[in-house]
């Protein structure tokens, strides 16, 4: 169809599409992340004020602000930076990097406050390890490894440790942890498949909603626009002409003799010949130009910021490709152009396409395969 290159591939373009939607969720779903793990962390050594050593909380909270600092310069970024710029291929990294630094700092400072023989501190640690990997979940829903890789530097040297003490409760802690990041490291698999299913589902409807509407747009022996596509661009078109006071010219076009070919060589080579014309005519004009099939053998053309004299050349020049034209036994294809220009008189659309009718009629009635110029 029209406007679908040879190397559309839908199914690449809704694979990007469902990246770039997981990427936006995550900007999105993770600001909550920077100030929560920050809080988190006031919380628990406000807890444990007089069980933990204050010269790793001040160590701690340092470094943790400093890289709480980078993740929010980085959402500033990208908030500030323009739609079309918000990538994977430049994000996804930049994420992945202070994640991982956030994370990290968060599980080697927890390990770091661990007292040692304080079973009651050691518990508030695990219960607050835990806690941020239940909200690594809901914010990194979308990426799966990005929640497990969160979970696993938050929990994991704090459990390991746990599991090399001597007391029946540490490692039985450390074990009942293990099971929950097992139990979260189903769930996040499914969670994150469900939210990538729910926007290839979203972008699959939308892409069947644009294929639909294109194909009530198109005429689909020819591939151009049908009737009343025509007239709906063309309407615009001409609206934007008139406002801003640039020329627009119309060229009507109707084939030569095509109830002869109809009739001697049948539909169905008749039906090739309007084929190989909409080939003709979307590859002869611009993207700018509006362009369809009216109905039967006749077409319509309409050229914005071009002069009646460029127009004629075009013309003249569509003329000579159709009559390059040979389908099956048809050997000699042509036809009638009529050509007009909007000026003042010109009130609307109308006007301009009856003054093109009139120009091909009267090519017509000159012998046909030529261009009359509207009077």
């Amino acid at each position: 169809m029209e406007g679908l290159g040879p190397r559309y591939d839908p199914d690449a373009l809704i694979a990007a599409q469902v990246r770039t939607d997981r990427l936006h969720q995550l900007f999105h779903q993770s600001v909550t992340a920077i100030p929560g793990s920050v809080l988190a962390a006031i919380m628990l050594c406000l807890l444990c004020w007089e069980r933990f050593d204050h010269h790793v909380i001040f160590w701690w909270m340092g470094i943790l602000t400093a890289s709480t600092s980078l993740r929010v310069s980085m959402f500033i970024a990208y908030f500030r930076s323009d739609k079309s710029t918000r990538t994977p291929e430049q994000w996804e990294w930049k994420y992945w990097s202070t994640l991982v630094l956030s994370a990290g700092i968060w599980g080697a400072g927890a390990l770091a406050l661990m007292p040692p023989d304080d079973i009651l501190a050691q518990s508030l640690v695990m219960l607050f390890t835990v806690g941020m990997s239940v909200s690594a979940v809901s914010c990194y829903s979308a990426y799966r490894y990005m929640t497990l890789v969160s979970i696993g530097l938050v929990l994991l040297p704090c459990t390991i440790w746990l599991l090399f003490q001597p007391s029946a409760m540490q490692v039985g802690m450390a074990l009942a942890v293990l099971v929950f990041a097992s139990f979260v490291a189903s769930a996040t698999r499914k969670l994150s498949d469900a939210v990538e299913t729910a926007f290839r589902l979203t972008r699959e409807m939308e892409q069947a909603h644009r294929i639909s509407n294109l194909a009530a747009q198109t005429d689909e022996l020819t591939g151009l626009r049908n009737r009343r596509a025509f007239f709906e661009h063309a309407q615009q078109l001409h609206s934007y002409c008139k406002n801003n006071q640039l020329p627009l010219c119309a060229v009507m076009l109707d084939m030569d003799h095509f109830k002869h070919i109809n009739d001697t060589y049948g539909h169905q080579v008749g039906d090739q010949v309007l084929s190989q014309m909409g080939l003709v005519i979307s590859t002869s004009f611009r993207e700018t130009d509006v362009y369809g099939r009216l109905g039967g053998e006749e077409f319509a053309i309409l050229l914005p910021d071009t002069s009646i004299e460029e127009t004629l050349n075009i013309a003249e020049q569509l003329i000579r490709s159709i009559a390059e034209l040979m389908t099956g036994p048809v050997h000699c294809i042509t036809a009638s152009l009529g050509v007009a220009s909007m000026d003042a008189a010109d009130l609307d659309l109308h006007s301009l396409m009856n003054n093109a009718d009139k120009a091909l009629y009267r090519a017509k009635a000159r012998g046909r395969n030529q261009i009359a110029v509207s009077e």
